[in-house]
């Protein structure tokens, strides 16, 4: 009888979106980007999927490599 395994999946989705920020400076406009995300005022949702990867994370001896899916 074949007995099956439980294996965890590590799955990652790069997300791209754009937002309009208006700021004196390039370092002015990160730092109110950043702040507007951390507040939850930008959302990326669900914004544009750049790449999608996956691995396995354990157990440790069957891990793999991220691959593009």
């Amino acid at each position: 009888m074949k007995i099956n395994k439980k294996f965890t999946v590590a799955i990652e989705e790069i997300v791209v979106d754009e937002f309009v920020i208006e700021a004196e400076s390039a370092e002015e406009a990160l730092e109110i980007a950043r702040a507007k995300y951390k507040s939850g005022e930008i959302v990326l949702c669900p914004g544009e999927v750049q790449s999608k990867m996956m691995a396995v994370a354990q157990p440790d001896d069957e891990a793999t490599e991220w691959v593009e899916f």
